[in-house]
């Protein structure tokens, strides 16, 4: 018998290869729930496609209601016109063959409104006499900088200035502003507020301006999970968290005002033990998200007390105590601390209801192209 500290037990486990990516439905439709409660209008909702990647999760919200989607990649955009989102942003700058598949995507789903970021004069004019040669004027969002310094012009006099040079191209139609803050990670969420205000507050600037110019008013996407409580608050502003839909240890770790719940595990099996005290898992840098340090790559539920050692590609070897009693064949169920790569890594997840693993949700846009 399973208890609510078991939720994540699969009782068919020996049905179950390893390494592999378990999503929990129940817990996904939970996590949904609590988006939509934070908020005070639920068109103030566009989240992420980037961390579940799936046409389950993209339907699940959909049937909640929720129209309004960010992503980040074509294939994840690809996803959202298959799904029929009425809204998809591409929250990238199209450059290349980017540009013709995003115009390809246009073409494919003509019942689902695609926009795009862009943060600089040639790339909105290439777009535009791309765009413009096919009839077509897509809507843009001007990318912002306030501190990530990834992408993003800074909001200012420039940007306003290619605020105003994208409405006279033919191809696009400005309408809004994006930023991003997934910098500000403060642990202490007084700290957070202060830093993310001040980081958005020459966006609201830029955002009257605009319309003091005589545009309409701009409409703001900002943040992510970190900021998400705080830009909720805000009158109007979009939201675009991401990992809420699967969460993970380190906004477990990082946002305790959010309530959001574990939806998505890894589990992995001892298949050595190479001497008194340590354990070795068929865990490598593969098969989880890697890019953090040693200790805060995977937390796990069963066995909170092995400590990480060494990784490589297939292998992670754990400290344990002495006298252990694992033994090899055993079962671990694993938190990633970053659920996000760790997902892009699995072609498809494994769906547990009710303790039991059966039926799948292939990851569908992990892959660089789905058709387009």
């Amino acid at each position: 018998m399973t208890t609510d500290e078991d939720w994540y037990i699969v009782n068919n486990k020996d049905e179950l290869d390893s390494p592999a990516l378990l999503i929990y439905p129940e817990r996904v439709k939970e996590n949904i729930r609590v988006l939509k409660s934070m908020v005070d209008d639920i068109q103030r909702l566009r989240p992420h496609l980037k961390t579940h990647k799936t046409k389950e999760a993209t339907q699940l919200l959909i049937d909640a209601g929720i129209q309004k989607f960010k992503c980040a990649t074509i294939p994840e955009a690809e996803i959202l016109g298959l799904c029929g989102a009425a809204d998809v942003l591409l929250a990238y700058q199209p450059v290349g063959p980017k540009i013709i598949r995003l115009l390809s995507l246009i073409k494919k789903f003509p019942n689902t409104q695609f926009s795009c970021l862009t943060d600089h004069h040639d790339a909105a004019e290439k777009m535009a006499s791309i765009f413009s040669a096919e009839g077509l004027r897509v809507p843009v969002y001007l990318d912002l900088n306030t501190g990530q310094n990834r992408t993003g012009i800074v909001p200012g006099d420039q940007a306003l200035q290619l605020y105003i040079f994208c409405a006279q191209l033919k191809g696009i139609q400005p309408v809004g502003l994006h930023t991003y803050d997934g910098h500000i990670r403060d642990l202490d969420f007084g700290d957070r507020k202060k830093r993310c205000d001040e980081a958005f507050a020459p966006v609201a600037v830029l955002q009257n301006q605009l319309k003091l110019k005589g545009f309409d008013e701009p409409i703001i996407v900002a943040g992510g999970s970190p900021s998400f409580s705080i830009h909720s608050k805000r009158n109007k502003i979009e939201c675009s968290p991401g990992t809420f839909i699967f969460w993970d240890k380190g906004y477990i770790d990082l946002c305790e005002e959010q309530s959001f719940i574990p939806a998505a595990l890894i589990i992995t099996r001892v298949i050595s033990l190479p001497d008194a005290t340590k354990i070795c898992i068929d865990l490598g840098h593969k098969s989880i998200g890697a890019e953090n340090e040693l200790a805060k790559r995977v937390f796990f539920l069963n066995a909170p007390g092995l400590k990480a050692i060494s990784q490589s590609e297939e292998h992670l070897v754990l400290e344990a105590a002495e006298g252990h009693s694992h033994k090899i064949g055993d079962l671990l169920y694993g938190l990633p601390f970053h659920i996000c790569p760790t997902v892009a890594l699995y072609e498809r997840g494994n769906q547990v209801e009710n303790h039991i693993a059966k039926g799948e949700w292939r990851i569908l846009a992990r892959d660089k192209k789905i058709s387009l």
